[in-house]
């Protein structure tokens, strides 16, 4: 038996097996004597009835059917149903689909367009492949779709070529499908040679034999012939009321002639019908219509010709294994991205897995908002982490959330169309009345759209603690209880399928062996039992199977009998399944199993809400609170007789009634101390913000100052290094100019000396109210200025001796002296007022 092996679970594809016929069988493929294609793995024990009613139980099959219409390829829906179908799958198992279903998504996410499986006709593929394995012709529109397969591989190996070369990321980001595409072997020669003979419409090209294109030409010359000829007798035709036609029959030129009417020609009668005239090939048109029938019968041998070629390329051994694994490839792709779709079409949320053990569930940080919150949730990062067996908060029905989705988009396409047929009856001058009605009922689908929009699917919380064994759930009918129950084995399966579970919020759900459920009515009339009775063999059935990894869900549990009886066996059970299973859930309407709580810590209490205002249930889960008896109270709002209900309270009894006056209290004070916890959980969250904020406006402010600091000392330092430098330089021309005053040889140089120190004094900067030391004795002190006039003496203090003023330049305050052969010009700062 040749086998596809998808992974390591068995799901049939299909099943045909065709043997060989001896001619070809010698240089076929060793395992393609049988061409049934497997996905999965054989060899495990079948699935015990248990599971498979639980399956049924919980309608695992609609959802099966949901996520295979996402599928492209028939092939592909077929094994995504049986995949699904399949849960039988170990914790490593599940844990590699989901890793393949998140992969999906991201090339998905990316863009791959070529993630679109439709174009893929996998059953002519199929159909070629058994035509191939068992020596038979392959068919030219089965040539094209294993073409398309080829290339669609092809495309999607490039897809990913180039998602590698824009990020080196993209390839461990879709991985396991990375491998997947690119170890498939793509077979591009027998793609090239298709191409090269096969038209898209599956027929084969004139261009693909000299023999094939000569046989053609002959074929389309002779029909053209026999049309000229035809066409001709019908002309040359004497009886004008005869009504002739060109017809082919069994592929000879022929004419047709009606009912009661003559011809001018001889022929040969074919066949005739009273009322539908008589089919008559003319003498004259037989040897042409023989000669025809020659040429189409080349034809065809030179298309078989053209097509074996096709088939021996593809019973090559390289070539048809090839071909197998790209179908086996394909069509895991299919069922993979097919989960993916359907986990982005409904925002699914990836489910965290973990295996479940004897102590209890995982840690996970709770976030701050309970099931039942009011406010906006907010996310502490500071709180403790806590033990829970089942954390799936906002989590859908995936079948009702379906229906609802079918419903809007049913809804919002006939609004489309009412529209389009408005607008498509206002181009047209049509009754006014007529308009206004359809007017009105657009109006009215409108509403319906927008009121399906805010009835939207109410989702439920389960957060259950990893000390819970068994959780019992109690209210009022039609309260949601077993739509809860459904919502949680469904997830459960779910994650377990490679399937995202549909959540708004991420979730951590336990991996289970077995999911076991008893709901609704299991009445069996071919095995004579009762309602009760027949929950009673199922209930034993689970009990004996389910294991420390299993979850067990229970709707009703004793009811179906007397009341007391019904309790006691119900206390009885879930004892019994808090020992044995690593989560129990179980709906009841008996008040005694709400007690067993207070009695054992292995079980918790949660009940559905009821709104007795509206006499409506709310569909919400409140956790840790017993439900209470509303049947009277309800009875009363409904208007019934005052004594009535007095009789039935006092039947009731007064312990009971002081009961439900306690959860009454345990309800609002609860509902309080939620409101309470996420008030002051608000005021904390603000307060840490506002010490962050505070924080960092500290640390920004101290960052600042100790930035202001540094570039402080840094500007000081650099002043104080150029000043140094100034002085140090000012100080060493002082000096030299000191040495060349004491030693002068002539009067040049002394003239040089007075340039010098001219052109020094001029340079250092004047600061009037400064000293400046020039030697340990001698100070030069600011005088007042005085302008001399033409032939004063002065004294040149820079010089030391006196001089006769030649020239005056008051509005440039300087002055032209002469002294001995010297003539200066000097500032009027630079010289001493006095007689000479």
């Amino acid at each position: 038996m040749f086998l596809f092996s998808l992974d390591s679970r068995s799901v049939p594809i299909f099943a045909t097996a065709v043997a060989f016929p001896d001619r070809r069988a010698s240089h076929l493929h060793p395992r393609a004597s049988l061409l049934p294609i497997q996905v999965g793995s054989a060899g495990r024990p079948p699935k015990s009835a248990a599971i498979s009613d639980s399956l049924r139980l919980l309608e695992w099959d609609k959802v099966c059917d949901s996520v295979s219409s996402f599928a492209g390829t028939a092939l592909g829906r077929e094994a995504t149903k049986a995949q699904l179908w399949s849960v039988d799958v170990s914790y490593e198992e599940s844990k590699k689909l989901l890793d393949e279903t998140s992969a999906a998504i991201e090339l998905i996410k990316y863009g791959a367009g070529g993630m679109d499986f439709a174009c893929i006709d996998t059953n002519l593929v199929k159909s070629a492949i058994h035509r191939a394995s068992r020596g038979s012709l392959l068919d030219g529109r089965e040539a094209i779709a294993v073409l398309s397969l080829i290339l669609f591989a092809e495309n999607l190996q490039i897809t990913l070529k180039t998602a590698v070369k824009e990020n080196a990321n993209w390839y461990n980001r879709f991985m396991p499908l990375s491998e997947m595409i690119m170890d498939v072997a793509i077979s591009r020669s027998f793609a090239k040679l298709v191409q090269q003979v096969i038209d898209e419409d599956g027929s084969v090209k004139d261009s693909a034999s000299p023999e094939l294109k000569r046989s053609r030409d002959q074929v389309r010359a002779l029909e053209r012939k026999l049309y000229q000829l035809l066409v001709e007798l019908i002309r040359n035709n004497d009886n004008e009321e005869s009504t002739l036609e060109v017809c082919v029959v069994n592929g000879r030129c022929c004419l047709k002639v009606m009912a009661d009417q003559l011809t001018t020609f001889n022929g040969l009668l074919l066949s005739s019908g009273s009322g539908v005239g008589s089919i008559i090939e003319p003498i004259v048109a037989v040897p042409l219509n023989d000669e025809f029938q020659q040429a189409r019968v080349l034809v065809a041998r030179a298309e078989e010709d053209v097509l074996s070629r096709l088939t021996d390329k593809v019973q090559m051994l390289a070539e048809l294994d090839d071909i197998q694994n790209l179908l086996h490839t394909i069509i895991r792709l299919d069922v993979i991205t097919a989960r993916a779709k359907y986990s982005v079409a409904y925002n699914g949320a990836f489910p965290d897995l973990y295996l479940p053990s004897d102590k209890g569930g995982v840690s996970i940080t709770e976030s701050n908002f309970s099931p039942n919150e009011t406010f906006s949730k907010v996310s502490l990062s500071h709180r403790p982490p806590r033990e829970w067996k089942l954390y799936m908060p906002k989590a859908y029905h995936p079948l009702l959330l379906q229906q609802h989705h079918d419903y809007l988009r049913r809804a919002k396409k006939d609004v489309a169309n009412a529209t389009a047929e408005i607008r498509r009856r206002k181009l047209q001058v049509k009754n006014i009345t007529k308009e206004d009605e359809i007017d009105s009922h657009l109006a009215s689908m409108k509403l319906q759209v927008i009121e399906l929009e805010k009835n939207h699917p109410i989702p439920v919380d389960f957060m259950i603690s990893a000390k819970t064994g068994v959780l019992v759930i109690t209210g009022p009918n039609t309260g949601g209880k077993t739509i809860s129950l459904k919502t949680v084995g469904l997830a459960s399966l779910m994650a377990k399928t490679g399937l995202y579970v549909i959540a708004s919020e991420p979730v951590k759900i336990s991996w289970f062996d077995a999911i076991f459920a008893d709901i609704g009515d299991e009445q069996s009339l071919t095995q004579s039992l009762s309602t009760f009775s027949g929950h009673l063999k199922q209930i034993g059935v689970i009990r004996s199977q389910s294991t420390r990894k299993s979850l067990v869900l229970l709707d009703e549990v004793g009811a179906g009998t007397n009341p007391l009886e019904g309790a006691a066996l119900g206390m009885s059970l879930l004892e019994s399944f808090a020992e044995t299973s690593f989560l129990t859930i179980a709906t009841t309407h008996h008040g005694e199993l709400k007690a067993l709580k207070y009695s054992n810590n292995a079980f918790e209490n949660a009940c559905v809400e009821f709104d007795e205002e509206s006499l409506k249930p709310t569909y919400k889960i409140l956790w840790g609170i017993p439900g209470r008896s509303n049947a009277v109270n309800i009875a009363e709002r409904l208007g019934l007789p005052i004594d009535v209900l007095d009789r039935a309270r006092k039947l009731h009894g007064t312990a009971r009634a002081e009961i439900n006056e306690v959860i009454v209290d345990m309800e609002r004070f609860k509902h309080n101390f939620q409101q309470h916890l996420q008030e002051a959980q608000h005021y904390l969250m603000l307060s840490r913000k506002l010490q962050e904020s505070l924080f960092m406006a500290k640390q920004k402010v101290a960052d600042h100052v100790a930035i202001q600091e540094k570039r402080k000392v840094k500007v000081i330092s650099e002043n104080a290094a150029t000043a140094r430098s100034i002085l140090r330089k000012k100080l060493h021309e002082v000096r030299e100019f000191a040495m060349t005053e004491k030693t002068p040889e002539n009067g040049e140089a002394e003239s040089s000396r007075h340039s010098i120190e001219n052109v020094k004094q001029s340079s250092l900067p004047t600061i009037p109210t400064e000293r400046i030391r020039l030697s340990d004795t001698t100070l030069v002190h600011e005088k007042k200025i005085k302008i001399p006039s033409i032939g004063d003496a002065v004294h040149v203090p820079s010089l030391g001796k006196h001089a006769i003023v030649l020239k005056v330049e008051a509005s440039k305050k300087e002055i032209l002296v002469q002294t001995s052969n010297i003539k200066l010009r000097l500032k009027l700062g630079d010289i001493e007022t006095q007689q000479v």
